[in-house]
Protein backbone atom coordinates (compact mmCIF):
# COMPACT_ATOMS: atom_id res chain seq x y z
CA UNK A 1 0.00 0.00 0.00
CA UNK A 2 1.42 3.36 -1.05
CA UNK A 3 1.71 6.10 1.53
CA UNK A 4 -0.16 9.36 1.05
CA UNK A 5 3.13 11.17 0.36
CA UNK A 6 4.16 8.70 -2.37
CA UNK A 7 0.70 8.88 -4.03
CA UNK A 8 0.80 12.68 -3.90
CA UNK A 9 4.31 12.95 -5.35
CA UNK A 10 3.34 10.58 -8.17
CA UNK A 11 0.31 12.76 -9.00
CA UNK A 12 2.36 15.94 -9.02
CA UNK A 13 5.07 14.39 -11.19
CA UNK A 14 2.63 12.88 -13.68
CA UNK A 15 0.13 15.73 -14.02
CA UNK A 16 1.83 19.02 -13.15
CA UNK A 17 2.55 19.90 -16.81
CA UNK A 18 -1.01 19.18 -17.96
CA UNK A 19 -2.49 21.20 -15.11
CA UNK A 20 -0.17 24.13 -15.77
CA UNK A 21 -1.04 24.21 -19.49
CA UNK A 22 -4.75 24.15 -18.68
CA UNK A 23 -4.39 26.82 -15.97
CA UNK A 24 -2.43 29.02 -18.39
CA UNK A 25 -5.16 28.61 -20.99
CA UNK A 26 -7.73 29.72 -18.40
CA UNK A 27 -5.92 32.84 -17.20
CA UNK A 28 -3.27 33.70 -19.86
CA UNK A 29 -0.81 34.72 -17.15
CA UNK A 30 2.21 32.66 -16.10
CA UNK A 31 2.28 33.65 -12.40
CA UNK A 32 -1.48 33.21 -11.93
CA UNK A 33 -1.33 29.80 -13.63
CA UNK A 34 1.48 28.73 -11.32
CA UNK A 35 -0.52 29.91 -8.29
CA UNK A 36 -3.63 28.05 -9.50
CA UNK A 37 -1.67 24.82 -9.93
CA UNK A 38 -0.04 25.21 -6.52
CA UNK A 39 -3.40 25.80 -4.84
CA UNK A 40 -4.90 22.86 -6.77
CA UNK A 41 -2.21 20.52 -5.50
CA UNK A 42 -2.58 21.88 -1.96
CA UNK A 43 -6.31 21.12 -2.04
CA UNK A 44 -5.57 17.74 -3.61
CA UNK A 45 -3.20 16.90 -0.74
CA UNK A 46 -5.90 17.71 1.80
CA UNK A 47 -8.51 15.61 -0.04
CA UNK A 48 -6.26 12.84 -1.36
CA UNK A 49 -8.00 10.16 0.71
CA UNK A 50 -11.21 10.90 -1.21
CA UNK A 51 -9.55 9.89 -4.51
CA UNK A 52 -10.36 6.19 -4.75
CA UNK A 53 -9.60 5.59 -8.44
CA UNK A 54 -6.14 6.71 -9.61
CA UNK A 55 -7.39 6.63 -13.22
CA UNK A 56 -9.74 9.51 -12.37
CA UNK A 57 -6.93 11.66 -10.91
CA UNK A 58 -6.50 13.93 -13.93
CA UNK A 59 -10.18 14.86 -14.23
CA UNK A 60 -10.39 15.20 -10.42
CA UNK A 61 -7.48 17.66 -10.43
CA UNK A 62 -8.87 19.60 -13.41
CA UNK A 63 -12.17 19.96 -11.54
CA UNK A 64 -10.32 21.28 -8.47
CA UNK A 65 -8.38 23.70 -10.70
CA UNK A 66 -11.55 25.00 -12.35
CA UNK A 67 -13.12 25.63 -8.94
CA UNK A 68 -9.99 27.37 -7.73
CA UNK A 69 -10.03 29.58 -10.82
CA UNK A 70 -13.66 30.49 -10.10
CA UNK A 71 -12.74 31.35 -6.49
CA UNK A 72 -10.15 33.76 -7.84
CA UNK A 73 -12.96 35.85 -9.33
CA UNK A 74 -15.03 35.67 -6.17
CA UNK A 75 -12.10 37.12 -4.20
CA UNK A 76 -10.98 39.78 -6.65
CA UNK A 77 -11.81 40.94 -10.15
CA UNK A 78 -8.80 41.02 -12.45
CA UNK A 79 -8.52 43.22 -15.50
CA UNK A 80 -7.69 40.52 -18.01
CA UNK A 81 -6.77 43.06 -20.68
CA UNK A 82 -3.60 44.00 -18.79
CA UNK A 83 -1.93 40.59 -18.67
CA UNK A 84 1.58 40.27 -19.95
CA UNK A 85 1.78 37.73 -22.74
CA UNK A 86 4.24 34.91 -22.13
CA UNK A 87 4.67 31.65 -23.90
CA UNK A 88 3.79 28.24 -22.49
CA UNK A 89 5.88 26.38 -25.03
CA UNK A 90 9.47 25.53 -24.27
CA UNK A 91 11.29 28.07 -26.41
CA UNK A 92 14.44 25.95 -26.49
CA UNK A 93 12.66 23.07 -28.22
CA UNK A 94 10.09 25.02 -30.23
CA UNK A 95 11.07 27.14 -33.17
CA UNK A 96 10.00 30.77 -33.39
CA UNK A 97 7.59 29.78 -36.17
CA UNK A 98 5.98 27.07 -34.01
CA UNK A 99 5.65 29.53 -31.14
CA UNK A 100 4.02 32.13 -33.38
CA UNK A 101 1.66 29.51 -34.82
CA UNK A 102 0.78 28.36 -31.30
CA UNK A 103 -0.05 31.93 -30.24
CA UNK A 104 -2.01 32.50 -33.44
CA UNK A 105 -4.09 29.35 -32.97
CA UNK A 106 -4.65 30.08 -29.26
CA UNK A 107 -5.92 33.55 -30.23
CA UNK A 108 -8.35 31.95 -32.71
CA UNK A 109 -9.63 29.51 -30.07
CA UNK A 110 -10.00 32.45 -27.66
CA UNK A 111 -12.39 34.06 -30.17
CA UNK A 112 -14.86 31.22 -29.57
CA UNK A 113 -17.49 31.65 -26.86
CA UNK A 114 -16.33 30.05 -23.59
CA UNK A 115 -19.04 27.38 -23.78
CA UNK A 116 -17.32 26.09 -26.94
CA UNK A 117 -13.66 26.87 -26.25
CA UNK A 118 -13.51 25.22 -22.83
CA UNK A 119 -14.63 21.73 -23.94
CA UNK A 120 -12.37 22.00 -27.02
CA UNK A 121 -9.33 22.86 -24.91
CA UNK A 122 -10.12 20.06 -22.44
CA UNK A 123 -10.30 17.61 -25.35
CA UNK A 124 -7.28 18.84 -27.29
CA UNK A 125 -4.96 19.98 -24.50
CA UNK A 126 -6.17 17.69 -21.74
CA UNK A 127 -6.88 14.63 -23.87
CA UNK A 128 -10.21 14.05 -22.14
CA UNK A 129 -13.10 12.11 -23.64
CA UNK A 130 -16.55 13.62 -24.12
CA UNK A 131 -17.77 11.67 -21.10
CA UNK A 132 -14.95 12.97 -18.87
CA UNK A 133 -15.54 16.55 -20.04
CA UNK A 134 -19.25 16.18 -19.26
CA UNK A 135 -18.42 15.22 -15.67
CA UNK A 136 -15.92 18.07 -15.25
CA UNK A 137 -18.26 20.71 -16.68
CA UNK A 138 -21.35 19.21 -15.05
CA UNK A 139 -23.07 18.82 -18.42
CA UNK A 140 -24.85 16.06 -20.33
CA UNK A 141 -22.46 14.13 -22.61
CA UNK A 142 -24.62 14.94 -25.67
CA UNK A 143 -24.37 18.65 -24.82
CA UNK A 144 -20.58 18.36 -24.66
CA UNK A 145 -20.43 16.52 -27.99
CA UNK A 146 -22.63 19.17 -29.62
CA UNK A 147 -20.44 21.95 -28.23
CA UNK A 148 -17.29 20.21 -29.47
CA UNK A 149 -18.84 19.84 -32.92
CA UNK A 150 -19.86 23.52 -32.99
CA UNK A 151 -16.46 24.62 -31.63
CA UNK A 152 -14.66 22.79 -34.42
CA UNK A 153 -16.99 24.25 -37.05
CA UNK A 154 -16.63 27.80 -35.70
CA UNK A 155 -12.86 27.42 -35.51
CA UNK A 156 -12.81 26.11 -39.09
CA UNK A 157 -14.83 29.15 -40.21
CA UNK A 158 -12.42 31.51 -38.42
CA UNK A 159 -9.40 29.80 -39.97
CA UNK A 160 -10.91 29.77 -43.46
CA UNK A 161 -11.71 33.48 -43.25
CA UNK A 162 -7.98 34.26 -42.99
CA UNK A 163 -6.32 32.32 -45.83
CA UNK A 164 -3.37 34.71 -46.24
CA UNK A 165 -2.34 34.44 -42.59
CA UNK A 166 -2.76 30.65 -42.55
CA UNK A 167 -0.30 30.34 -45.43
CA UNK A 168 2.21 32.47 -43.53
CA UNK A 169 2.57 29.89 -40.77
CA UNK A 170 2.03 26.54 -42.44
CA UNK A 171 4.19 26.95 -45.51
Amino acid sequence: MMTKQVRYEALVKALHGDLYRYAYWLCHEKQVAEDLVQETFLRAWRALDSLKDEKAAKSWLITILRRENARRFERKRFDMSEYEESTITDTQSASHEQTMESHWLRDKIAQLPNEYSEPLVLQVLGGFSGEEIAVMLDLNKNTVMTRLFRARNQLKDILESEPAKRGLYNG
